[in-house]
């Protein structure tokens, strides 16, 4: 058991103690919050307006003032429910997981459940069933004037019963007939609305200062929130500090995942409370803080100087090497780092990273398992309400799938046989494109000889197993895609019969899909790639081609951007980014070959002026000015040359306010080499936190694409501007289909000389052949 589970179990056996003893010492409650022994069972209302809703009603027993801790809420969706509850039959059930940080306590609990439920079911025989880690909390009884109507029931949660991973279930108990019934009737229903809340106040739990704890307390996978991870620095950042924080923030995104990662900075001094993680070399001063005698790459955990219930990981070297060599190994393998300090030495940097190898991307190389991409527990479902087996696919966003037939899927799954043939189906689907309804056979014990060629062979634990070959859909298949495979268990016809729920489903693990035949190739700019999957910067997954060009005077909203995009970067791919260089614009034409990240104000950055003519946007003193090409003069030009157009504009303009409450994204092909790419990022101090929420946001995310997308508030819109350049390589054959295809006056052009030489290689042969003969 970790130092923080002690400190844990001996909080709550303290609480629990402090409980007992006010439960038998403290003076009666006043009315208007009647102290409780046992948890009560909850009286439901009609739901009000949301606008009048009042705090959530939390329990009175021994529970420590809220007043003194920190009190969160939170709904079903950030609880990872993001889809309708729909509770049917006599028994529908879900769970709500739920879990609490390793250096929190919980002081009070309580559920806001917003539910509605069927007007047939008998309230005699009929209620909701709420439990908490398996002990009963309330039940909630079915009132008829209610029935149908949205309700609100304030449920309080004894803390006692809160541990660190935890779980709601939900339970209808229904019936709507006292006689025989169907379990699967359609008025057995009742529906758990997304907007019910999970309401905890906690208090900060001190732990121990232990690397061996990494990654917390600086992050906790038990944290389903977005994740806050000071940073700070001294007085002066040079460049290769900022690439040592680069690689623990990529670090911390890949941990994040779904969840992003901020990253305030500061310098020269702490911040008020929290955990931080503090860059340090003997040359670093910050106020309020001790630093130990570096004696080389080295990391520890100590108290933070002003609330010892906080943590700060500090990072150090004596030089820019050494620090970056401390990064490098926390980012590889911290948990090979136990005390509360230590020295790294004899570190060997991993070998670089080959194209498209990213831990997170399907193989482009190989056939992959789908027991590669999610736990084998994952695959398998029971009863005839079985959740949908999800596999998870992020692939490469640059493989070529034009003129594809299909993503090969070798899929062998096995269920338990039906009784007799019936309408029961897996179905396969890729996204919400439907690929495939496999029928799931029937088992006739009179047909199970040896002998017989059409027998259905059952395995030793009496399922049945087969294989299927699919095609997936490619153009349903994007850079992060799902595969979602559910079995459809057809339940016995009539009533009066018990429902045995003894049918079960297993996708093996070793099913495997295959992208290797696709080759990669693009085109750019698309910050679709760059949004959902870091493209080009991903290509290599330790970012050994990527640099990213801060502004030479760079504020601290360019620093946390720069930290934010890197740890989006991280999450794209599972590693971190060891190889990154950070730079500034005068130094720019060296890195000619690389992927330029390009951050910074529309004015405080010199390359938005240097490159204002090859960019979709420029800058002015009281505007921005978005250029965007018109596509039809374009077409027009491509099929009856140059001409003008005097009822077309020779340009497209977006005009936008330069008050700093705007960001922009623009992508662009590099003025320094072709076939490069250029990905500039565009954001003040007061829209660089719309910015990063419209990266880490899934809902915004999918309307990032094109050339430039402009981000205001929750707001974003994208545009198509500009040349277009691509990126890869094709077969000659594969390239030269795909340049005729997209140029018809070309194809035609070739077929007229294909025909012309055919012409005059007939006519040749024919003078060759007349002659012959004259001469005959």
């Amino acid at each position: 058991m970790t130092s923080a589970r002690l400190s844990r179990c001996g909080a709550a056996i303290a609480l629990a103690l402090w409980a007992c003893a006010g439960a038998a010492a403290t003076p009666p409650a006043p009315a208007s919050a009647p102290a409780t022994s046992a948890p009560a069972t909850a009286a439901p209302s009609p739901a009000p307006n949301p606008a009048s809703i009042p705090a959530p009603i939390v329990a009175a027993t021994a529970q420590p003032p809220a007043a003194s801790g920190t009190v969160r809420e939170l709904n079903l969706t950030q609880l990872g429910i993001d889809y309708a509850i729909n509770l049917r039959g006599t028994t529908g059930t879900v769970g709500i997981p739920f879990s609490v940080r390793a250096d929190e306590l919980v002081t009070s609990a309580s559920l806001r459940l917003n539910y509605a439920y069927s007007p047939a079911l008998i309230p005699e025989l009929s209620h909701i069933v709420v439990t908490v880690n398996d002990v009963l909390v309330t039940t909630l009884p079915i009132v008829p004037a209610q029935a149908g109507k949205p309700q609100t029931a304030d449920i309080p949660i004894d803390r006692r019963l809160i541990t660190e991973f935890n779980r709601i279930n939900i339970e209808l108990v229904g019936h709507y007939t006292r006689d025989c019934e169907d379990p699967l009737h359609s008025s057995l229903w009742a529906t758990v609305d997304a907007s019910s809340t999970l309401r905890l106040s906690v208090v900060p739990l001190k732990i121990a200062s232990d690397l061996a704890s990494l990654p917390q307390p600086f992050f906790d996978r038990r944290d389903v929130r977005r994740a806050s991870i000071p940073f700070v620095f001294g007085t002066a950042t040079p460049t290769s500090t900022l690439e040592a924080a680069g690689i623990v923030s990529s670090w911390f995104g890949a941990l994040a995942g779904y969840r992003g990662a901020v990253f305030p900075v500061s310098h020269g001094e702490l911040p008020a409370a929290g955990h931080a993680v503090v860059f340090a070399t003997p040359e670093t001063s910050i106020a309020g803080l001790a630093l130990p005698a570096i004696q080389g790459p080295s990391l520890a955990v100590v108290d933070h100087p002003r609330d010892a219930n906080y943590k700060l990981l500090l990072v150090m070297g004596r030089n820019p090497a050494e620090l970056r060599t401390a990064a490098s190994a926390l980012a590889i393998n911290s948990r090979a780092f136990t005390g509360a300090s230590a020295l790294v030495s004899n570190f060997v940097e991993p070998a670089p990273r080959q194209p498209y190898d990213a831990p997170r991307w399907l193989s482009s190389v190989r056939a992959v398992k789908l027991g590669e991409l999610a736990p084998a527990s994952e695959f398998s479902v029971a009863g005839y309400a079985p959740d949908v087996v999800k596999v998870n696919l992020q692939l490469p966003p640059d493989l070529f799938t034009w003129r594809s037939r299909g993503i090969p899927l070798d899929l062998t799954y096995n269920y338990t046989p039906r009784v007799r043939p019936d309408q029961s189906t897996l179905n396969v689907s890729l996204g919400d494109s439907f690929v495939a309804s496999l029928p799931l056979r029937a088992a006739n014990p009179a047909e199970q000889h040896w002998w017989n060629p059409f027998a259905l062979p059952l395995l030793p634990d009496g399922t049945v197993s087969q294989t299927k070959d699919l095609l997936l859909p490619p153009l349903a298949l994007g850079s992060r895609s799902q595969l979602r495979m559910h079995y459809y268990f057809e339940p016995p016809a009539g009533n009066c019969k018990p429902l045995v729920d003894n049918v079960r489903g297993n996708v093996d693990p070793a099913s495997t899909i295959d992208v290797s035949g696709l080759p990669h190739y693009i085109a750019m700019p698309e910050l679709a790639a760059f949004a959902n999957s870091g493209f080009p910067f991903t290509r290599l997954a330790d970012q050994a081609d990527s640099v990213v060009v801060l502004p030479d005077q760079a504020e601290n909203a360019d620093t946390e951007t720069y930290l934010a995009l890197l740890g989006q970067l991280g999450n794209a791919t599972g590693y971190p980014a060891l190889r990154v260089t950070v730079g500034h614009s005068a130094d720019v034409a060296q890195w000619a070959d690389k992927e330029l990240l390009v951050v910074g104000g529309l004015h405080s950055q010199p390359l938005f002026t240097q490159w204002a003519d090859v960019m979709p946007l420029s800058a002015t003193k009281e505007a921005r000015d978005f250029r965007l090409g018109t596509w039809l003069d374009d077409t027009l030009t491509f099929i009856a040359g140059t001409r003008q157009r005097e009822d077309l504009p020779a340009s497209t303009q977006m005009t936008v306010t330069d008050d700093g409450s705007d960001a922009v994204l623009a992508g662009f092909e590099s003025p320094l080499k072709k076939g490069r790419s250029v990905v500039a990022v565009v954001s003040s101090a007061s829209s660089q936190p719309a910015l990063l929420n419209a990266l880490m946001t899934p809902a915004l995310v999918r309307n990032i694409q094109g050339s430039t997308a402009f981000i205001r508030g929750n707001q974003v819109s994208s545009l198509l501007a500009g040349g277009t350049y691509f990126v890869g390589t094709l077969p000659p054959v594969t390239r030269l289909q795909w340049i005729l295809s997209r140029s018809p006056l070309l194809l035609a052009a070739m077929i007229i000389a294909l025909a012309f030489f055919g012409a005059a290689v007939a006519y040749v042969s024919l003078q060759l052949r007349a002659r012959r003969r004259l001469r005959e």
